[in-house]
C-alpha cells in the first residue's frame, strides 16, 4: 500500500508539473484563434469562443512571414547538414583513428563547450564583417557548421560499435573511408537523427545572431519577423501569439516525429560496455 501511495504521489506531481510546463504552449495556440477582445480580456480566457483566423491572416499581411520562414528553413537545413558532416567525421577520427596527441586535442575540443556564445559573438561578427558576409546566407550559417556537442555525442555512440566489425573490415581491405561510409554511418542512424533534431531546432530558434548581422527583410529569419509584430505604440497580443504559433508548428512537428530518436540517441552512449 505504501508503494502504491508513493507511485500515485509521483504521478500526480508529474502531471501537475507537466501541466505547468505545457500551459504556456496551450495558451499560445488557443490565443491565436481568439478575437482581439478575447485576447485582451481579464482574467484571461482559457478557450476561444470560436476559431477566429483573422489574427493569422493579419500576420501574413503585416510582415512577410512566408519569406522569413523560408529563410529560416534554408539556414537551419544548411547548419544541420554542416554539423552532421563535420561532427560525424571528427567523431569517427576521435573514436577509431590513432594519432599523436588525440586525448589532448579532444580535451581542448570539449573545453570549447564551456565558452559562452556571448564571448565569441564579437570576434565572429568582426570576422564576418571583414569577409563582407553581413546580411548573407554564409554569414548566418558558417559560424555554426561545426559543434563540439555534436562531435561528443557521435563519438560516444561510435565507441559502442563492436570492434570486431572494424577488424573484419580491415581484413577485407577496407580503409577508413569505406569503414566510415559502409559501417559507421548506417549503424549510427539513431545518433545522427538525434543530432539532426537538436541542430535543426537550435538553428531554427536563433535570435541574437540573425538580429545582429541581418539588415534587410530579404534575409531576416522567422524569429526576427515575430519581433516585428510588436509595435512601439501598442502590442496586439493575439497577433504576436498567432505569429508565435506559426513559428512553433515546424519545430513542434519535428520534435514529435523525432522524439523517439532523440531520446534513443541521447541515451545510447550513456553506458559503455
Amino acid at each position: 500500500m505504501t508503494h502504491r501511495l508513493q507511485n500515485s504521489f509521483v504521478y500526480v506531481l508529474l502531471i501537475i508539473l507537466a501541466a505547468l510546463v505545457l500551459y504556456p504552449i496551450f495558451y499560445t495556440f488557443t490565443a491565436a484563434f481568439m478575437t482581439p477582445e478575447e485576447a485582451s480580456a481579464y482574467p484571461p480566457r482559457f478557450w476561444p469562443s470560436s476559431l477566429y483566423v483573422g489574427s493569422i491572416v493579419a500576420v501574413f499581411k503585416l510582415v512577410p512571414i512566408g519569406k522569413f520562414i523560408a529563410n529560416s528553413f534554408v539556414v537551419s537545413i544548411i547548419i544541420t547538414a554542416g554539423q552532421l558532416m563535420t561532427s560525424s567525421m571528427a567523431a569517427y577520427a576521435f573514436a577509431n583513428i590513432r594519432f599523436k596527441g588525440k586525448a589532448a586535442i579532444f580535451a581542448v575540443f570539449m573545453a570549447t563547450m564551456m565558452i559562452p556564445w556571448e564571448v565569441t559573438i564579437i570576434p565572429n561578427y568582426l570576422t564576418v564583417k571583414k569577409w563582407d558576409w553581413l546580411d548573407s546566407v554564409q554569414g548566418l550559417t558558417v559560424p555554426f557548421l561545426a559543434t563540439a556537442f555534436g562531435t561528443f555525442l557521435l563519438r560516444q555512440f561510435f565507441l559502442q560499435l563492436p570492434k570486431e566489425l572494424f577488424e573484419a573490415a580491415r581484413i577485407d581491405g577496407c580503409g577508413h573511408f569505406r569503414c566510415f561510409f559502409r559501417i559507421v554511418l548506417p549503424l549510427g542512424r539513431s545518433a545522427l537523427a538525434t543530432l539532426t533534431v537538436y541542430a535543426f531546432l537550435s538553428s531554427w530558434n536563433m535570435y541574437l545572431w540573425p538580429l545582429l548581422i541581418t539588415n534587410s527583410e530579404a534575409m531576416r529569419t522567422v524569429q526576427i519577423g515575430i519581433a516585428m509584430l510588436q509595435f512601439e505604440e501598442l502590442t496586439v497580443w493575439n497577433l504576436v501569439l498567432a505569429g508565435v504559433t506559426i513559428v512553433l508548428l515546424p519545430s513542434l512537428l519535428l520534435l514529435v516525429l523525432g522524439l523517439k530518436q532523440l531520446v534513443r540517441g541521447l541515451t545510447a552512449g550513456a553506458v559503455k560496455g
